[in-house]
């Protein structure tokens, strides 16, 4: 039997669209997708910092309701991700983020921030044996942290300087970031 280049590609193409429709294979397709993307994706860093965090005054609560005020990273270099469990460009950039997380938990301050419960957090936490803790908002968010898409995650030096704003998945484990956190922590 044979199949023209045509037809071969339409083919291919319906089943792409079956794969992408049915729920169970669609958000792995997704997440597949967008960890492609975020080891292409260039990330910018800010040189001339013209962003700067004017307040600090947001209480976020972990998973026991311990009330954090974001207060205490003021000084300190902050990596801030705001995320969900149900986003695929979230899940995909999130072994990055882990990795990141294992090797700088104890100089950076890293703030991972989702509206979702600890009902579906820890869940997703233990399944993808990931360590960083997660928090909610217990108060509105700084005016300048009133974001509309995630993840979008904020890369804070001392100064409280945004250094980095990334909307998207991204690699945060590349030699880039690394290399700028470094710097940061001089």
């Amino acid at each position: 039997m044979n199949i023209s280049k045509p037809k071969l590609k339409n083919i291919i193409f319906l089943l792409l669209i079956v794969v992408l429709i049915i729920p169970q294979t669609r958000k792995p397709i997704q997440v597949l997708l967008h960890k492609a993307i975020a080891f292409v994706k260039p990330v910018s860093v800010n040189e001339e910092k013209l962003t700067k965090i004017t307040n600090y005054n947001w209480k976020l609560t972990d998973k026991r309701n311990t009330v954090i005020n974001f207060q205490t990273s003021k000084g300190k270099v902050v990596l801030l991700n705001f995320w969900a469990t149900w986003c695929p460009p979230c899940i995909a950039e999130m072994p990055s983020m882990q990795a990141l997380y294992d090797d700088y938990k104890d100089k950076v301050v890293f703030l991972f921030v989702t509206n979702d419960w600890y009902s579906e957090i820890n869940p997703f936490l233990t399944k993808n044996n990931y360590t960083f803790k997660v928090y909610r908002p217990a108060s509105d968010y700084p005016e300048f942290f009133n974001i509309s898409t995630i993840p979008r995650t904020f890369l804070i030096d001392k100064e409280g300087n945004v250094v980095i704003d990334e909307s998207g998945a991204t690699n945060w484990n590349s030699n880039k970031i690394r290399r700028t956190i470094d710097d940061l922590l001089k």
